[in-house]
């Protein structure tokens, strides 16, 4: 990328290939003390934006502050500063890892903390070589590249505390069927990268943004703004729902065979409408038993509980069972994504739709709805609804479960679908229509707590799916291309430059003589002849 750089006047000189940035005043390199401010400014923003949701804008400050960061002296500190700020974001959230895993909990903070080291490393290095425009395009590229990868892509896959779920789905849920949670990410990293540069600005001798600052905040800002009310739109003109489905959750951690039978009599005589009744995710240690499946036959009525189908002698799969009213089994899934690290059964050789008496509905349990690409099948098949059984240990504490639960919401609004989560000790979500809003919570720890309603939806619903799905591999085919570009530049910078080869120095020799054999013979020195 050519790089304009300062000459010995203090004007711009013209474009030439360079590996050094753009130093304009006031926009130099940072030393690592001015970019703790703005280390800590981003961790703050973040916590903040999380934990009130009026404040969901400072997730673009949380950006901005990261755009700022490009400019750090080196790699080095680029890389060791995003580790820094992932640090700071992800321990207070995930504590709970500390008694799951014990000391192993820090290597997985660490793990989560690397994906923005990395970001701030390839930023620096885009900055580096192209200066601030380049960079501005390149951060949102290189952002959605490393949250998709690090969310969906690879062993250890985590996608809770993205941007995406910073946002109340009040504020992002016209945004997330055409962006989806992922998507949603890049307008508001322009946000943050026209801020970072306008604050620059104002920081510099010209003491006012530049227009280029101005003009690309204010286009970013339009943008958002016109998709913002194209989904609104979109969505108040939606089909009414023409089908429905009176559901009931009950709130069981690991019960006694008679507790759950004394359960269901209790949710049937409060709730007689019920339809289908729904049981957490390891509800029984094994398939479902043979009085469970009594009742379905005796109050003809609809089950879907969790439990174990045995592969082999010491395997299983975690299967959600579907009971109907003639106490047989008509329809099972396994856990497509079974938790790290946890025996959590095999996965599912295979996904597929319920095809019930009410229509199409899709059944992802508990770990499985943190995956786009695992709800993305069901909603390909055409499923109408989502059933979730899941499981959130009571152990685990409020926090997680509150974590857990952001995923409901935004899976509802990114694909327009009815949701109902049964966890085994909260947070239990019913949102039954289309629009992402909750309208009945299970308690924590709530045991026996009771989630009813309908879920609702239109008859005929074309599938259609974020953009991000497509725009988030080929992020991050393009972060990995850079980085290898940046390994191979590495290198060669790194091989010692090749030694030119010595001359050859021949010998002096008398006159008339050849120097060498083969060689003419030297013609004689006038000076050495005797006179006369």
């Amino acid at each position: 990328m050519p790089v304009a750089e300062p000459n010995s006047g203090g004007d711009l000189a013209a474009p030439r290939t360079s590996n050094l940035a753009p130093v304009r005043v006031g926009q130099g390199p940072l030393g690592l003390a001015a970019g703790i401010p703005l280390a800590g400014g981003a961790v703050l923003a973040f916590h903040t934006a999380f934990l009130i949701d009026r404040c969901w804008w400072l997730a673009v400050v949380y950006l901005a502050c990261l755009f700022a960061l490009r400019r750090l002296r080196s790699a080095r500190q680029a890389f060791y500063t995003g580790l820094g700020i992932g640090l700071g974001l992800f321990p207070p959230h995930l504590h709970f890892f500390w008694a799951l895993f014990g000391p192993a909990a820090a290597v997985l903070w660490l793990v989560l903390a690397f994906w923005h080291g990395l970001f701030l490393l390839l930023l620096r290095a885009v900055h580096e070589r192209g200066g601030t425009a380049w960079a501005t395009l390149w951060a949102p590229v290189l952002w959605l590249g490393v949250e998709y990868f690090r969310s969906e892509l690879y062993y250890l896959r985590f996608s809770w505390l993205t941007v995406g779920y910073l946002l109340p789905v009040s504020v992002s849920g016209p945004l997330l069927p055409w962006l989806g949670v992922y998507g949603v990410s890049v307008p508001l990293m322009l946000l943050g990268a026209f801020l970072a540069r306008g604050v620059e600005d104002l920081r510099s001798a010209r003491g006012w943004p530049r227009s280029g600052a101005l003009l690309g905040f204010g286009v970013a800002i339009v943008g958002l703004g016109a998709a913002y009310a194209l989904g609104v739109s979109r969505a108040q003109s939606r089909a009414e729902p023409t089908q429905a489905l009176r559901v009931a959750g009950i709130q069981l951690e690991f019960p006694a065979l008679p507790e759950v039978l004394a359960h269901l009599e209790r949710v049937l005589t409060s709730h007689p409408e019920t339809e289908l009744f729904v049981l957490s995710e390891y509800t029984f240690q094994g398939p479902v038993p043979e009085e469970v499946r009594q009742w379905c036959r005796q109050h003809r009525r609809w089950l879907l509980a969790g439990g174990k189908e045995p592969v082999g002698t010491d395997r299983f799969y975690n299967t959600a069972y579907g009971i109907g009213p003639d106490g047989e089994v008509a329809f099972q899934q396994a856990k497509a994504v079974p938790i790290q690290f946890f025996q959590d059964g095999e996965p599912a050789p295979e996904q597929r739709i319920w095809a019930s008496p009410w229509g199409p509905l899709g059944v992802c349990i508990c770990y499985d709805l943190n995956y786009s690409r695992v709800v993305d099948r069901l909603i390909r098949q055409g499923a109408r609804a989502l059933l979730v059984p899941a499981m959130d240990v009571e152990a685990w504490g409020r926090h997680e479960h509150r974590l857990n639960a952001q995923l409901t919401p935004v899976r509802a609004a990114e694909h327009r679908v009815p949701i109902l989560r049964v966890a085994s000790s909260g947070i239990s979500q019913l949102i039954g229509g289309t629009d992402g809003q909750v309208s009945a919570v299970g308690a924590v720890p709530g045991q026996g707590d009771v989630i009813a309603g309908r879920l609702e939806w239109p008859a005929h619903r074309r599938p259609a799916l974020p953009w991000d799905r497509w725009l988030g591999p080929l992020s991050v085919w393009a972060s990995g291309a850079l980085l290898l570009w940046l390994g191979v530049e590495a290198l060669r910078r790194q091989r010692p430059p090749r030694a030119a080869p010595a001359p050859v120095r021949r010998p002096l020799t008398p006159a008339g003589k050849a120097n060498v054999a083969g060689d003419p013979p030297a013609p004689p020195n006038p000076s050495c002849t005797p006179s006369g």
